[in-house]
């Protein structure tokens, strides 16, 4: 099973390594490399959120969100998106600005010889916007987890008091817009101020928007159908999510990736600036690899067997969110960042451990059937 599920993407690595040689010798296979464990390293925490929707899909929708889906994260947000940032950043048609990716300035300078930007600058001066957006959506997403009341919880001294006050009616927008007021003002600087807000508020918009759509047509096929619901991670519990729920839950799993990549992206350029290793690396590397993850997690049923793993990812997405809304003002290390997912992931994977542990010296089940 596990040659079967990483087998693409071990033979991706493979060509990709082999092309970045070509392309640029051994410095773009080692930066390439690089880049495929960074974003592995960050997207971790994806990879289990991933697998907290993809196992209430249909068999068709899983194989949708693992094909299109992979196109989509390798080629829309791993290449074409800094593209598309820096031709609405710029005022460049889309040639011009594919153009200035390919030539940057001599030694990696931030500046052309006539004064004008390089590609890693216009997309770093557009840092605040995307951050604003990405942090606001996974902050909804971690806030309407620890304030929804659940059987199993982790952290029961902190997740019980908070899903007690979590009844409050709108509690998540109202907590997620004083961060974002308050990032605005003490992080952005003064002329990034409405373009923080604006890019946040449409981060929730976005996140709630998905989110009630895919619970709007859970309701209406759980009712034409007949299938039962049950707690899960995503925006809608439906057992096998098919026909309209299933496309929701699939749009929501692309702008939640798009989310993770903001982070990855932007880090990609402490490294190199040259799109083609970015996208070898983040894209065809990383990406696939977090896919193979995601898969291997459901397959396995490993959510179900170590059950606090979705807490501590749904952990890691608020620290990551927080960490995104602090970068507005603040340079956060992307080791730092990458280290705080592996943390939460791996203090919930010791957790489980444990738990099933004395479940079973008990003669109890450790499986969670979901």
């Amino acid at each position: 099973m596990v040659l079967r599920i990483f087998g693409w993407s071990i033979g991706v690595t493979i060509v990709s390594v082999i092309v970045a040689f070509i392309y640029g010798g051994w410095q773009a296979l080692f930066l390439v490399l690089i880049l495929g464990i960074l974003e592995v390293s960050l997207s971790f925490d994806n990879a289990v959120i991933n697998a907290t929707v993809l196992r209430r899909m249909s068999e068709f929708w899983q194989k949708i969100f693992l094909t299109i889906g992979i196109v989509i994260a390798v080629f829309g947000m791993r290449l074409l998106f800094p593209l598309v940032i820096v031709w609405a950043a710029s005022g460049l048609g889309p040639v011009a600005a594919v153009r200035l990716a390919l030539n940057p300035p001599p030694d990696d300078a931030a500046y052309f010889a006539d004064g004008s930007p390089s590609y890693e600058t216009l997309l770093t001066d557009a840092h605040p916007q995307i951050a604003a957006f990405g942090g606001m959506f996974l902050l909804m997403l971690f806030l309407g987890f620890i304030f929804e009341d659940r059987e199993i919880t982790w952290l029961s001294w902190l997740e019980k008091p908070l899903a007690r006050i979590g009844r409050l009616d709108q509690l998540a927008v109202v907590v997620a817009s004083i961060i974002l007021v308050l990032t605005a003002e003490f992080l952005a600087e003064d002329e990034k101020i409405s373009t923080v807000m604006v890019a946040g508020v449409l981060g929730m918009i976005t996140y709630i928007a998905v989110n009630g759509l895919g619970e709007l047509f859970h309701i209406e096929e759980e009712g034409e159908e007949g299938a039962e619901s049950a707690s899960s991670g995503g925006p809608t519990q439906l057992a096998k999510a098919t026909g309209k729920a299933g496309f929701f839950l699939f749009l929501y799993l692309e702008v939640l990736d798009a989310s993770f990549s903001f982070d990855g992206v932007i880090g990609a350029f402490a490294i190199t600036a040259d799109p083609i290793i970015i996208a070898l690396g983040l894209g065809f590397i990383g990406a696939m690899f977090v896919r193979s993850i995601t898969v291997f997690l459901v397959r396995k049923g490993t959510l179900s067997d170590y059950v606090y793993l979705e807490h501590g990812a749904h952990w890691a997405i608020g620290a990551l969110a927080l960490i995104l809304m602090v970068s507005i003002g603040v340079h956060v290390n992307e080791i730092i960042t990458g280290l705080v997912g592996v943390f939460f992931i791996g203090a919930a994977f010791v957790s489980s451990v444990m738990r099933n542990r004395k479940l079973e010296a008990q003669g109890a089940d450790t499986h969670v059937h979901v």
